[in-house]
């Protein structure tokens, strides 16, 4: 099941400092005006083995002044309707505002886990100036300092607490996800797909609370379908549209086994579709991209060629992707959008014999083997695949540490020219013999 936690908090308290510190990135950008995070900031963090996502909500303001407030307390009721907890950050320097007082009412209604992390909590006069943040009425809070670092450990100690269990699979047909901005035609090609058959929504126990999943069986397809475009809650969200469609995006990732990402042709593929891309290759998740409205574009005989072109280079390096250019209202290529989406399922799932992986690999080694390094040459002996939900492979040689990430690539791109791994994610480790 999906964690989710939420960093939440006035401009410039800290929270891309955090969220950077959580997620090891340096993707946020930090800067000392208020309000500076404009991008969308989610990212996989790790704590004493438990994965979970992180979502810096300062990217998702509004830019306007006059709705700048406002947009803050709504992602916040965003945030306690979909995260798994909260981390509400302040600061320890300027104190409880007024905007920290408001934003504390709305999460004491909420029912979500709130961890009130102050910080900037540098020396120990600051520690008994933090004390004051027992008055917004949150339970217990923690000191931090999100530059140095120290804190975050006992802060995540009780943070993954909060977290549900991972639910025992209870459905063993092929789960496929269709993602993507509002506005793209989600809701649209799954109404075209199920035709007047939406009635056999079937909500699973264990799965993510209200997301829905869509039993299909027509035209020898027979899959799960996770619906993140009729989940839409009517709450207050206004401004926060696509904040909101991310968090469920999030939800729906990690149930999925294939991502499929649809982009509107007309507008192209945009930072938000990147970064739902990466995040579903970091997942090792099947991924397909479907250009929708295709029929609204004007074309010559190189127009798909271009487009496929400037899509591999804005999701590089893991280029091995099959796009398929549709119209849902037209009709158009939605077959093809199942039958690519069950390629993928496959690929994920392929497994493949030790003496065809030996007999294809080594030869290819043998003729191109890692470069040299301090006079040393690096032998790889044997090559074999791991079992795991996605595709995994070992080789073994005598000097692993050797080999750098060119390399690494060099063999992955062999890898897919002989076995067909389009749309799947794959793993190399070289291991001691």
């Amino acid at each position: 099941m999906s964690n989710i936690v939420a960093i939440v908090g006035r401009p410039n308290v800290g929270k891309s400092t955090l969220y950077n510190r959580l997620t090891e990135s340096r993707k946020a950008i930090v800067d000392d005006f208020s309000g500076v995070t404009r991008d969308r900031h989610y990212g996989i963090a790790e704590w004493v083995g438990r994965s979970f996502n992180v979502i810096d909500t300062g990217g998702y303001v509004a830019n306007s002044e006059d709705v700048f407030e406002a947009a803050i307390r709504e992602q916040v009721v965003i945030a306690i309707e979909e995260a798994t907890c909260i981390l509400f950050v302040v600061d320890v320097t300027t104190g409880i505002t007024d905007l920290d007082d408001e934003i504390a009412s709305i999460l004491r209604k909420g029912k979500k886990p709130v961890f009130v992390v102050v910080n900037k909590v540098d020396n120990n006069a600051q520690q008994s100036d933090a004390t004051e943040f027992y008055a917004l009425g949150l339970g217990d809070i923690y000191n931090i300092s999100s530059m140095t670092g120290s804190g975050t450990g006992e802060l995540l100690d009780e943070v993954i607490k909060t977290f549900d269990d991972e639910p025992a699979e209870e459905n063993t047909l092929p789960k496929y996800a269709i993602v993507g901005r509002p506005n793209v035609g989600k809701s649209s090609i799954i109404n075209a797909l199920i035709g007047h058959e939406r009635n056999i929504v079937t909500p699973i126990a264990g799965t993510t609370r209200d997301s829905i999943h869509i039993h299909y069986n027509r035209y020898g397809h027979e899959f799960m379908l996770i619906d993140t475009a009729g989940m839409r809650k009517k709450t207050k969200v206004k401004e926060n549209i696509e904040f909101y469609s991310v968090m469920r995006t999030i939800k729906a990732l990690e149930e999925a086994d294939v991502i499929v990402l649809m982009v509107d042709a007309q507008e192209g593929i945009e930072s938000q579709d990147i970064n739902i891309f990466h995040l579903a290759e970091k997942n090792k998740k099947g991924i397909m991209v479907v250009i929708n409205k295709w029929d609204l574009i004007e074309k010559n005989t190189k127009t798909t060629k271009v487009f496929e072109e400037m899509i591999h280079e804005k999701i590089a390096p893991f280029v091995d992707v099959p796009i398929v250019f549709t119209s849902v209202t037209e009709k158009q290529r939605l077959l093809k959008v199942l039958e690519t989406a069950d390629m993928v399922y496959k690929n994920r799932a392929k497994k493949i014999p030790t003496s065809k992986l030996n007999d294809v690999m080594l030869p290819i080694i043998e003729n191109y083997p890692p470069p040299a390094l301090k006079g040393k040459h690096v032998k790889i002996k044997y090559v074999t695949q791991i079992a795991g939900t996605s595709p995994m492979f070992a080789f073994f040689c005598n000097l692993p540490q050797y080999i750098k990430e060119p390399y690494k690539r060099f063999i992955e791109n062999k890898l897919r020219d002989n076995f067909d791994f389009a749309g799947v994610p794959i793993q190399i480790f070289f291991r001691q013999k």
